[in-house]
């Protein structure tokens, strides 16, 4: 079992920055790759960015590309997300997941653990 915890979000004005960590445990960590997803209210959870844990091959939706960055440090098994000049429409709940075997990392279905989200409110 994997567990996954994320932090870091908050409330924060428009332009402004954050940057969410996601700590994993458990002895069977060691995914193919790790993403964030976001949920906004009334809309279904989507894809945000994704990285390779070995290699650090990244992903990024469209709508963040240049604004957001992921990277990883495998030796503390976490997972950040840096969020730049960040928008009202950003404002949802995040969410981090561990990928595990082969697949492009944008695909939802392939992430067999989640965390339970960190709520990141953009305010104009």
């Amino acid at each position: 079992q994997v567990q996954l915890v994320e932090s870091g979000g908050g409330l924060v004005q428009a332009g402004g920055s954050l940057r969410l960590s996601c700590a994993a445990s458990g002895r069977t960590f060691g995914p193919s790759a790790m993403g964030w997803f976001r949920q906004a209210p009334g809309k279904e959870r989507e894809f945000v960015a994704a990285i390779r844990w070995i290699g650090g091959s990244t992903w990024f939706a469209d709508s963040v590309k240049g604004r957001f960055t992921i990277s990883r440090d495998n030796g503390r098994n976490t997972v950040y997300l840096q969020m730049n000049s960040l928008k009202p429409e950003d404002t949802a709940v995040y969410y981090c997941a561990s990928q595990y075997g082969d697949g492009i990392p944008t695909i939802m279905r392939l992430y067999r653990y989640w965390g339970q989200g960190t709520q990141v409110t953009v305010s104009s």
